[in-house]
């Protein structure tokens, strides 16, 4: 087992939750494809750079997008939330830190209130 990979636990929790329907040819196993995903989201690497172990990165790609637009995501997120409420971590924006562009305004500029009070 990899380093992002599922553990059993993860894997019985997620598998009820994902879709099944049956076509001609037969399907990605779904764990491996879940494995690539979850590669790729925790490392930032680019879809093209999938190792090999997790299959195409074509179908892992299209699967991500397919359950996304389905909101397969979401119900694994609840799910996955009900069952460890105490495993969720946010992450707040004083420990990120942001480029130096990203404030994009002048230093030092005065910032004005929408609403101008005016004296009769």
């Amino acid at each position: 087992m990899a380093r992002y990979d599922l553990s059993e636990t993860e894997w019985r929790l997620i598998e009820p939750l994902l879709p099944n329907k049956p076509r001609g040819v037969a399907r990605v196993d779904d764990r491996r494809v879940l494995n690539g995903i979850f590669y790729v989201l925790r490392t930032g690497s680019p879809w093209r750079d999938l190792p090999e172990r997790y299959g195409p990165y074509t179908t892992v790609y299209n699967r991500f997008n397919r359950w996304a637009k389905q909101g397969v995501w979401l119900k694994v997120f609840e799910a996955l939330a009900a069952k460890s409420p105490g495993s969720l971590h946010l992450i707040d924006s004083s420990i990120v830190r942001a480029h130096q562009h990203a404030a994009g305004g002048k230093k030092g500029a005065r910032i004005t209130p929408s609403a101008v009070l005016v004296e009769d």
